[in-house]
């Protein structure tokens, strides 16, 4: 089949993901232990379930954590597809461990390597697979143009994958900043009272 999606994979992709990690110092989570610590401590929050979020019921329960930013950007893209289609998006896959993506690559050769310069974002918790089986050409349409207007402005990164029904959206911890900013620039105005003086009498 002709395949030509507007969020194409690469290996520059996948580099830069790698470097976007390395800039937060993040570790790649190397087993379920180092997983409990880091939710424990919430460095990994719970990804949002709600009327415009669901998450697809084959994931793990202690695979249903993201970073902090990541779960900013699923509950923005979730409420602005809900509100197009008042549908919910789903989560396929979230935060990963390194034994996990070892087991992974033994029946799935096109899987991200465990480790190295093009390691998969998922060990750090900063990716989502978002689910595309079943969406429209409009709904499919709709999660491209959202992701490439945030791939865009340097804050996603984000690939059409082809052998795996998905989405993958690896989110910037600029993420949030930027979501904070435009709240800010949308707020209305404060209505502001003026004092008024006195004029003596004349």
């Amino acid at each position: 089949m002709y395949w030509n999606p507007v969020l194409r994979g690469s290996r520059e992709s996948l580099l830069r993901q790698n470097e976007e990690i390395n800039r937060l110092q993040l570790p790649r989570i190397a087993d379920d232990q180092e997983l409990q610590h880091l939710i424990d401590i919430e460095a990994l929050v719970p990804l949002p379930t709600s009327r415009s979020v669901r998450i697809d019921p084959r994931l793990e329960i202690n695979r249903r954590f993201c970073r902090p930013w990541t779960r900013d950007f699923i509950e923005d893209l979730g409420q602005a597809y809900y509100k197009q289609f008042r549908q919910p998006i789903q989560v396929n896959s979230a935060v990963r461990t390194v034994e996990q993506q070892e087991r992974l690559l033994r029946v799935n050769r096109n899987a991200a390597p465990a480790e190295g310069d093009t390691a998969s974002s998922h060990l750090a918790g900063l990716t989502i697979d978002i689910a595309k089986r079943g969406l429209s050409r409009k709904q499919r349409k709709f999660i491209e143009q959202y992701l490439v207007k945030f791939r865009s402005a340097g804050l996603v990164e984000a690939a059409e994958e082809r052998r795996q029904a998905v989405f993958h959206v690896m989110v910037s911890d600029r993420y949030t900043a930027a979501r904070e900013a435009d709240k800010l620039a949308s707020a209305p105005p404060r209505e502001t009272t003026l004092r008024q003086e006195t004029l003596p009498e004349r």
